[in-house]
């Protein structure tokens, strides 16, 4: 039975849409923030770490959300919430790409001698970047118009590189974390991934003896 009242799982296209907006402004509250902080002197003694977490965080963030979509989904019987998703994913990918910049320009300043020797020796580095690489074919999938050529069940297959992607990003996070001996919420975002993974496996194999079921009962 879906936990959501009926008032919400019934909301009109034009509240969605609204919804819609509302949630993409807040998604931008982040960026809003480091440019007024930097603008104000806000950063700190070290704003280079501090945008560096920021980005690197909410990137995070929005991946994780992004990733509850389907299990709130089905939970709540919010339906709607599907709607939400693509965008949440463009934006963690934004977020994501704002961090990789800072790593690369503030950090490196475009020396790519140096930006590949820490992507060599640095192994939370290098998980952290090839979450980015396999990232990519996702955001410049996320189209309708990308969605209609590559067909559905391709489109599907290819977007469940999430389930490897977040993952990774929680890895990088955890290796980041755990230099400075602060484990409790890379652990906490490790326990709530690995649960949405676990009930998209649970949902998954309560729906195989229902197909099997009825093919075995076709003429």
């Amino acid at each position: 039975m879906p936990l959501a009242p009926a008032v919400l799982r019934n909301l009109k296209p034009r509240s969605v849409t609204l919804l819609w907006w509302v949630i993409l402004a807040l998604t931008l509250v982040p960026l809003a923030r480091l440019v007024v902080f930097g603008f104000t002197g806000g950063l700190g003694a070290n704003p280079l770490e501090f945008i560096t977490h920021s980005t690197g965080d909410w990137t995070l963030y929005l991946f994780c959300t992004t990733l509850a979509v389907t299990p709130l989904r089905k939970l709540t019987g919010l339906n709607w919430l599907v709607r939400m998703r693509r965008m949440l994913g463009l934006m963690a990918f934004f977020y994501l790409c704002l961090h990789f910049t800072t790593f690369v320009w503030f950090d490196h300043f475009f020396d790519l001698g140096e930006i590949w020797k820490d992507i060599v020796k640095r192994p939370f580095i290098t998980v952290g970047v090839l979450a980015l690489v396999l990232t990519i074919p996702l955001a410049i999938t996320s189209t309708n118009g990308m969605v209609r050529r590559l067909g559905g069940k391709r489109w599907q297959a290819l977007h469940r590189l999430v389930y490897v992607i977040v993952p990774l990003g929680v890895l990088h996070y955890w290796w980041d974390k755990a230099g400075k001996n602060l484990i409790a919420q890379p652990l906490l975002f490790a326990v709530l991934v690995a649960l949405m993974l676990a009930l998209r496996l649970f949902w998954r194999k309560g729906r195989a003896p229902a197909g099997q079921a009825s093919a075995s009962s076709r003429p």
